[in-house]
């Protein structure tokens, strides 16, 4: 496919068309980026894709609008935005344009449209409200893009253009580095299913260094694992296991008594030599050895087995 013009529309931006860009300029390199709502700009061509505008969708003509009535929708009937779109047809190819392995390809592809596309497309809808982010709804990626526009009396007949440029780098860095760790993920699901294996009935994940684990450690169904532990740097650090990325709360604590003690408080409070740290919130321990961190892994196991034994008893 020779593609010499990339067309969206000028004036005020939003993320969907950047988004796009983002894609379709890394493809298609050589392309000319137009922003423009002039008729023979945005008429389709051969050589042309033209995106966020023309008031059609149609793969055939190289067309990628949404604002037409009635717009595309996905198979669950949620509405697609022109970065839907242009993800949909052109996102497996930009995976690998930018070297996602062939193995992940599908599964990363899925999750970004479903984790990143998707509200992108939602918001520039009007399906949801940005308040839904309540007071991070300032911070979502379509705001803090928002906040790259020319201000109002800015006196260049260029501003926005010049502004939509600016952006496109900006958000190029948010899509790579969210695949980025997208790809990660993937490979961190197989060193964590093999360590959940050699785990075995151990109440102990044990991992080579710090890395993704919730998502493979939920998968597995291995709930008998309370606490995992990995080096980091010289030291090692213990951990609860979060019983989702939505909240603090985990599948056991660290003992109360190490609570916010540090060096020879925390070792006295243990009676583990080399116990360098524990945070307030009891959700992580640092020792400096992995013998000193097993030791607190076996005391925090014992304590959290006591506490559940009180309990049942008292119930």
């Amino acid at each position: 496919m020779i593609i010499t013009q990339l067309v969206t529309h000028s004036g005020g931006f939003h993320a969907d068309e950047v988004l796009s860009s983002v894609v379709l300029t890394h493809l298609f390199p050589d392309a000319h980026l137009i922003r423009s709502r002039n008729r023979e700009h945005i008429a389709p061509a051969p050589e042309k894709i033209v995106f966020d505008v023309g008031g059609a969708y149609d793969q055939a003509r190289q067309i990628f609008d949404h604002h037409q009535k009635p717009g595309p929708l996905r198979q669950d009937g949620q509405p697609f935005s022109s970065f839907g779109l242009i993800w949909k047809h052109f996102g497996r190819d930009y995976l690998a344009a930018i070297e996602v392995p062939d193995v992940d390809l599908e599964a990363i592809h899925a999750a970004l449209d479903a984790d990143f596309v998707l509200p992108i497309d939602l918001l520039d809808n009007g399906t949801i409200e940005p308040s839904v982010a309540g007071p991070l709804s300032s911070l979502t990626l379509p705001s803090l893009l928002a906040n790259l526009k020319p201000v109002f009396d800015d006196p260049s007949p260029t501003a926005d253009d010049d502004a939509f440029m600016a952006a496109l780098p900006i958000a190029r860095s948010f899509l790579e580095g969210f695949i980025r760790n997208l790809v990660a993920k993937e490979r961190a699901r197989g060193i964590v299913r093999a360590a959940i294996a050699k785990a075995g009935e151990g109440p102990i994940l044990e991992l080579p260094r710090g890395m993704p684990y919730l998502s493979a450690l939920k998968r597995s169904g291995a709930d008998h694992i309370l606490f995992e532990i990995h080096p980091r740097g010289e030291d090692w650090t213990l951990n609860g296991i979060k019983l989702s990325r939505d909240t603090f709360d985990q599948r056991a604590d660290l003992p109360a008594a190490w609570a916010g003690l540090s060096d020879e408080a925390l070792e006295a409070a243990s009676g583990v030599s080399g116990a360098k740290f524990c945070h307030s919130a009891r959700f992580i321990a640092v020792a400096g050895s992995r013998e000193a961190i097993l030791q607190m892994a076996d005391i925090a196991i014992k304590e959290v087995r006591r506490e559940r034994e009180e309990r049942t008893q008292k119930a």
